[in-house]
């Protein structure tokens, strides 16, 4: 079976995701897969994924942890775009899967050609919790990569058949030791040197920040780090505590190990604003609308008794239903996973 495969690269999330994929891919040599990766500049990869097709698609700019619409406008270019979409080849494959990727999903629409939609951004096509949504971020949430057939990822069902999520973390069969004062710091919507602020008032935690716009750096207590995908797992890890903004994937893993969370979502992005809706309805973590300083002094400081959660390997379950065809329904599929 050839399969094309579209992941949006604009979060790390869909990366990770689809390296789990690609793992759980390998057990089915039979399936022939094309990867096609946009939403982020070809020159920053796909994670594990080495070969893979590009192009531009479409991506969203923040500045200092808000949607910055004028820098989407201009970072984004619709002919360009509408192009892609014009001259991508589809009649080689046998099976379309779209992790949230506009191209492949808005080619194969205009051509008529059904396509499955497996991530995260699916599950909001059902009731679940919902914070920034109105008729018009509905609609683009609907229209941005649609498709005939979705699969949702959330960190519970809420009573629908929603998948729980694909883990992308390998735990050693020993683990490093959990420091107490280290704390994982992951903002990469914020602005560093603000960050580096905050971090500075804690002279009794060892903050190891992870930035796009950090070198590798150690002042104080301060640990900058750039982005790296083995460094930070490691970090993760042997942290006791996580900040971060409120996307999927890395809340996934650090319900996984049983981190502490300190969430904070990304102003004017629905999927960010409903994830921390999410985690304060479920009690998974805890949610602040600002990084105020005594709200992260209070968190540090109180005795926060972790969630930990041992999702099954959905990465493995779904690689099988694809292989099989994906004749099972995503109800009966997301009851065996929960299960």
């Amino acid at each position: 079976m050839k399969i094309l495969y579209g992941v949006q690269g604009t979060g790390n999330g869909h990366i990770s995701r689809a390296s789990a994929m690609l793992a759980a891919f390998k057990d089915y040599p039979e399936l022939d897969i094309t990867w096609l990766l946009s939403g982020r500049d070809k020159s920053r990869g796909c994670g594990d994924i080495d070969k893979f097709e590009w192009r531009a698609g479409f991506t969203f700019a923040t500045e200092n942890g808000r949607i910055d619409l004028l820098k989407t406008a201009r970072c984004n270019n619709l002919y360009r775009f509408w192009r892609d979409i014009s001259t991508l080849q589809l009649d080689d494959y046998d099976l379309l899967i779209t992790d949230f990727e506009p191209v492949l999903a808005h080619a194969a629409r205009k051509r008529g050609l059904p396509t499955v939609g497996l991530g995260h951004q699916y599950a909001f096509r059902y009731p679940i919790p919902l914070r920034g949504s109105n008729a018009f971020v509905k609609g683009l949430m609907d229209n941005f990569a649609p498709a005939d057939r979705s699969v949702g990822l959330h960190w519970h069902h809420f009573d629908q058949p929603i998948l729980p999520p694909i883990v992308d973390l390998t735990i050693p069969a020993e683990l490093p030791p959990v420091q107490p004062d280290k704390v994982l710091v992951y903002l990469p919507f914020e602005n560093l040197d603000e960050i580096q602020q905050m971090c500075s008032h804690w002279l009794d935690y060892e903050f190891h920040i992870y930035h796009p716009a950090a070198g590798l750096r150690d002042a104080g207590n301060l640990h900058l780090r750039p982005i790296s995908r083995a460094g930070f797992k490691q970090d993760l890890l042997s942290s006791a505590k996580v900040i971060t903004n409120s996307g999927f994937e890395l809340i996934s893993e650090c319900l996984q190990l049983g981190k502490a969370i300190l969430a904070k979502p990304v102003h004017g992005q629905m999927e960010q604003l409903s994830n921390a809706a999410a985690l304060a309805e479920l009690n998974y973590a805890t949610v602040v609308d600002e990084l105020q300083p005594q709200l992260i002094r209070n968190w540090l400081k109180a005795d926060v008794r972790p969630v930990q959660i041992t999702y099954p390997d959905v990465a493995a379950a779904l690689a099988k239903w694809i292989a099989g065809g994906c004749k099972q329904s995503e109800a009966e599929l997301a009851g065996a996973l929960w299960n």
